[in-house]
C-alpha cells in the first residue's frame, strides 16, 4: 500500500541540464577564441610578416581588452535581457574571428582581436552570473561547474585541435571555422538557453537608483575581497605557469617532445579538479576553497623540492593540476554565494576583471622573478601569494559570519 495526503507534494525545480550544457557550449568557444594564437604563432607570425613575440602579445591584448572594458560596459548593459545579449555578445565574437581570418596585416588582426575582447569581458561577465539565475543557492556550485566546464574542455580539445586545423588547413581556416561555430552557438543559445527573469529585479533596481546609491549593498565589500583573492591567486599561478614548459624540460629533464602529452595530463587532471568542485564542494566552496589552495601550495612546494625526481615531481604536477582545477569554479561560486542577487551582474565583472588582471600581471610578475632571481624562484613566490589567498579566505568567511549575525 501507499500512503497518501491530502497536502500537495512539493515538487523541486528540474535541473537545467540543457540550458548549462548550451552556456557550456558557448564558454567553450570563447575560451577556444581567447587562447587560439597561442597555438598558431610560426603560422601565423609567417604569413603575417612579425615576430612570434608580436603574435603571442594578441593574447594579451585580448586579455587587457577584458580589464578595461568589461565592468563598464556590464554597468552600461544591465538593465538589457540577459539572454538576448549573450547571443548578440557570440555573433561580435563571430565577426570577430571573421574578421581575423581576413586580416590583410597584422594591425587589422589587432583591432579584430580589440573587438574580440570586448566581446569576452562582456561574456564572462554574464556568464556565471547567468548561470546562477537558472538554479537555487544551494545548487549554485554544481551549474557554475558545468558552465566553466566548456572552458577547461577548450584547453583539452578546442586549441589543440583549432592548432591542428590551423596547421594542416591554414590559420585563416581555423579562425573561419572559429567564426562559423560562433554563430552556431549564437543559434543553441537561442534554441536551449531559458531566458532569466529579471524585470522585477530590474523595476526595484531603478526605483532604489533614485534614492539609494549602489553602494548601500552590504555585499559589496565581501565581493571585493573574493575579487582580490581571485587576482592574487592568479598573479601565482601564471607567474610560475607562464614559464612551465622551461621548468619542465630544464629542473625537470622532461624531454621536450612529451611536453605536450604532460600538459595534456596536467588538463586532464585540471577537468577532475572541475568535477570535485561540482559534485563535492559545491555547497561548500568555502571549505572546498581552502583545502584547494592548501593542496595546490603542496604540490607545487613539492614540484621546487622534488624537481630531480622524476616520478614523485610529476606526481606532483599531477596533484597541482587537479587542486588548481577546482579552484576558478570555487571561487566564482564563492562571489555568487557572497553577493546579493541584484548586485549578481556587477560582482561578475568586477571578478572577470580581477581573473584577467591576475593573469596578465601573473605573467609580468613572473618574467620580472624569472629575471631577478632565476626559474627555481617562481614555485616559491606562488606558494607565497597563496598562502596570502588562504588568509584572504579566512578573512572573508569571518565576513560573512558577521554579516550574517547583523542581518
Amino acid at each position: 500500500m501507499t500512503a497518501t495526503s491530502t497536502t500537495p507534494a512539493r515538487i523541486a525545480p528540474k535541473f537545467p541540464w540543457t540550458g548549462l550544457i548550451a552556456l557550456a557550449a558557448a564558454t567553450f568557444l570563447s575560451v577556444t577564441s581567447e587562447m587560439i594564437p597561442t597555438g598558431l604563432l610560426p603560422d601565423m607570425s609567417a604569413s603575417l610578416g612579425v615576430s612570434e613575440a608580436q603574435i603571442g602579445l594578441l593574447v594579451t591584448v585580448f586579455a587587457f581588452t577584458v580589464v578595461v572594458s568589461s565592468a563598464p560596459l556590464t554597468a552600461l548593459t544591465r538593465r538589457w535581457p540577459r539572454h538576448g545579449l549573450l547571443i548578440g555578445i557570440l555573433l561580435v565574437l563571430a565577426v570577430s574571428n571573421a574578421l581575423t581570418a581576413i586580416a590583410p596585416d597584422y594591425a587589422f588582426v589587432v583591432g579584430s582581436r580589440v573587438l574580440g575582447g570586448v566581446a569576452h569581458g562582456m561574456f564572462w561577465s554574464i556568464v556565471g552570473a547567468y548561470a546562477g539565475h537558472l538554479v537555487p543557492k544551494e545548487q549554485i556550485g554544481r551549474a557554475v561547474s558545468i558552465t566553466l566546464g566548456g572552458g577547461t574542455l577548450a584547453f583539452v580539445l578546442g586549441v589543440p585541435l583549432g592548432t591542428f586545423a590551423g596547421h594542416v588547413f591554414g590559420w585563416r581556416l581555423s579562425f573561419g571555422l572559429l567564426a562559423a561555430l560562433m554563430v552556431v552557438g549564437a543559434v543553441v543559445i537561442w534554441k536551449f538557453l531559458p531566458a532569466v527573469e529579471r524585470e522585477a529585479d530590474g523595476k526595484r533596481r531603478r526605483e532604489r537608483d533614485r534614492t539609494v546609491p549602489r553602494p548601500r549593498d552590504r555585499t559589496i565589500p565581501l565581493v571585493v575581497m573574493v575579487c582580490v583573492i581571485a587576482a592574487v591567486t592568479m598573479v601565482g599561478h601564471y607567474a610560475f605557469y607562464t614559464f612551465v614548459v622551461p621548468f619542465l624540460t630544464g629542473p625537470m629533464g622532461v624531454p621536450a617532445g612529451n611536453v605536450g602529452a604532460l600538459l595534456f595530463i596536467y588538463g586532464i587532471a585540471g577537468a577532475g579538479g572541475l568535477v570535485l568542485a561540482g559534485s563535492v564542494f559545491g555547497p561548500r566552496p568555502q571549505l572546498g576553497l581552502i583545502l584547494a589552495l592548501v593542496v595546490t601550495g603542496i604540490a607545487v612546494a613539492a614540484l621546487a623540492v622534488l624537481a630531480g625526481q622524476i616520478v614523485l615531481a610529476l606526481i606532483a604536477f599531477i596533484l597541482w593540476g587537479l587542486a588548481f582545477g577546482a579552484l576558478p569554479p570555487l571561487l566564482q561560486t564563492r562571489m555568487l554565494h557572497t553577493s546579493s542577487p541584484a548586485f549578481r551582474d556587477t560582482a561578475s565583472a568586477l571578478y572577470t576583471t580581477s581573473f584577467n588582471v591576475g593573469i596578465g600581471g601573473g605573467a609580468l610578475v613572473g618574467s620580472l622573478i624569472f629575471d631577478a632571481g632565476g626559474l627555481l624562484v617562481l614555485p616559491w613566490a606562488y606558494v607565497g601569494l597563496l598562502v596570502v589567498s588562504v588568509a584572504l579566505v579566512l578573512v572573508v568567511g569571518r565576513m560573512s559570519r558577521t554579516a550574517l549575525a547583523r542581518a
